[in-house]
């Protein structure tokens, strides 16, 4: 059985003072929540003192970016070894808005997939189409190939211990969800695909989430699907009874 993952993704929001209130609340609501895996993944500035907040409790921090190189005259970056040291655990790679706003390739993502694995941090890659690839039908073609360039090289021990995040571009950020069984094929389509390169006992360990405009009202419908493992959460997760209502999602399915 795959433990549920829910990732929060802060992106460029909260100052350092406002990251600590958020955690320190958030830690106080779920401390004897265990069915979930819960990740907070704040600005860089705050990874620091929130790790310290939520050292010794059930909350994981992660970043939502990192350098394939541990150290290196690259003027602005953050280093894996240099997420270790604040306390991290989990890094999001290959984020959309990284894709569209900073030209990373599929290339860039196995790069700095591979530079995670080395250095013991667990990746969260995400793999997505834009609205016209699937208006045009396109959209499995799209994650086949992001998932096959991505995940070059990247053995059975290592694919087990990450986490894979579909997010359709056109529903992130803009109040529009994939229907929970559009959003389930897909996850269905990638775990096919992760039975193809690898095998099907391997492609059934790997957790699968969704990430698009997830929101209190549609995380049960989402969550109540066969193969959708979590969320990958932005603007719902900037608020804290949010954020928990989202974690604390009500599932039917066994």
């Amino acid at each position: 059985m795959r433990k549920p993952i829910i990732a929060a993704n802060w992106k460029m929001n909260k100052t350092v003072k406002k990251a600590v209130a958020f955690v320190d609340d958030l830690k106080k609501q779920l401390s004897n929540y265990t069915g979930v895996e819960v990740v907070v993944c704040p600005p860089f500035t705050a990874l620091n003192k929130v790790s310290e907040v939520l050292k010794e409790s059930n909350i994981i921090v992660g970043a939502q970016n990192m350098y394939p190189e541990p150290a290196g005259a690259v003027t602005g970056e953050i280093s894996p070894l240099m997420l270790l040291d604040l306390g991290c655990d989990y890094v999001i790679i290959g984020h959309s808005e990284r894709r569209t706003l900073f030209n990373e390739t599929d290339e860039t993502v196995n790069k700095k997939l591979k530079c995670a694995f080395t250095y013991r941090l667990r990746p969260i890659l995400c793999v997505g189409e834009y609205l016209e690839q699937r208006d045009a039908g396109k959209a499995e073609e799209v994650v086949y190939n992001q998932l096959i360039k991505g995940l070059a090289d990247i053995g059975k021990d290592d694919i087990v211990r990450m986490v894979i995040a579909y997010e359709p571009i056109w529903a992130i950020g803009t109040g529009r969800t994939a229907t929970p069984e559009d959003a389930n094929a897909m996850h269905k389509f990638i775990r096919h695909i992760l039975s193809e390169i690898y095998d099907q006992k391997v492609a059934a360990k790997v957790r699968i989430q969704y990430g698009g405009s997830v929101r209190p009202d549609n995380i049960d419908d989402l969550m109540n699907q066969s193969d959708i493992d979590g969320a990958l959460v932005g603007g719902a997760s900037l608020d804290v009874r949010s954020l928990v209502r989202i974690v604390k999602f009500k599932r039917e399915i066994a």
